[in-house]
């Protein structure tokens, strides 16, 4: 008689390679990065919500009425249509009163930063005494005063009574906005670029009121603008302050003459 014997082997256990797994909902260390993440997320919300609202056409500056001398362009025949437009917005952009409004607005917002109320005091100064022309001078510190107005009333700061105690004269737009932004906690790049755009994009309105454009016109405009605006942002950001300076001259022509133009809608 056979008998057979069956020999039962025990399977060696092969460790399995570790699982790329996220953070377990119990390990603390998950949790905190989970809640910094949100925490920075809820920030990142916070500065585009207040950035939109503080340069959106409808925070009351009164933005609408300024031209720069566009208008006084318009009645010259320098501009006529969309194309001598972009050609004379892109040259404001990269040298004249919007790349020197970028440096002050960089500046600005790096003495808040720094808790340097002296450079606070000699930017806000340099800014306000800028300006080429009387209107220009206007149209920079009405909207500044204006601006300084409206947030004191819904987004209060510390940073605004900070340049109130550094600067006593009248603050400049780029100023305003730029202590603001900072007193807020929102970086300089993105602040920046969202203040050109501003700027941009209401020099196209007087545009195409003016000559007249169609609204799809100012929009393609807009577009076309912006590798110039990303372009001005990134060259104030490393422009120090003893170097701003414009060289848009037709521009700064055109302001001084539109203070006797004989009709005007715009205030500058």
């Amino acid at each position: 008689m056979i008998t057979t014997i069956t020999i039962m082997t025990r399977k060696k256990r092969v460790p399995s390679s570790p699982r790329k797994r996220g953070p377990s909902p119990c390990d603390p260390k998950g949790l905190d990065s989970r809640f910094r993440g949100n925490e920075r997320e809820e920030r990142s919300s916070a500065a585009l919500y207040r950035l939109m609202a503080w340069l959106s056409p409808a925070y009351p500056v009164g933005a609408f009425s300024y031209s720069s001398g566009i208008e006084w362009a318009v009645e010259s025949g320098d501009i006529k249509d969309t194309e001598t437009l972009r050609r004379w917005l892109a040259v404001v952009m990269a040298e004249g009163g919007a790349f020197c409004d970028a440096v002050f607005f960089v500046h600005a917002h790096r003495a808040v930063e720094a808790g340097d109320d002296k450079a606070l005091h000699d930017v806000a100064e340099l800014a306000a005494a800028f300006a080429p022309s009387k209107e220009r001078h206007l149209e920079t510190t009405a909207q500044g005063r204006a601006f300084i107005e409206a947030t004191r009333a819904a987004w209060p700061c510390a940073a605004l009574d900070r340049l109130a105690a550094a600067w006593d004269g009248a603050v400049a737009y780029p100023v305003a906005v730029a202590v603001t932004a900072a007193g807020h906690g929102i970086a300089a790049a993105p602040a920046l670029n969202a203040f050109l755009h501003a700027v941009a994009a209401n020099l196209i309105s007087a545009g195409v009121r003016l000559i007249p454009l169609g609204q799809t016109d100012g929009q393609r405009l807009l577009a076309a603008l912006e590798p110039r605006v990303a372009a001005t942002a990134a060259r104030a950001l490393g422009t120090r302050l003893d170097d701003v300076g414009g060289a848009a001259f037709r521009a700064d022509i055109a302001s001084m003459r539109h203070e006797t133009q004989y009709t005007r809608l715009f205030r500058s």
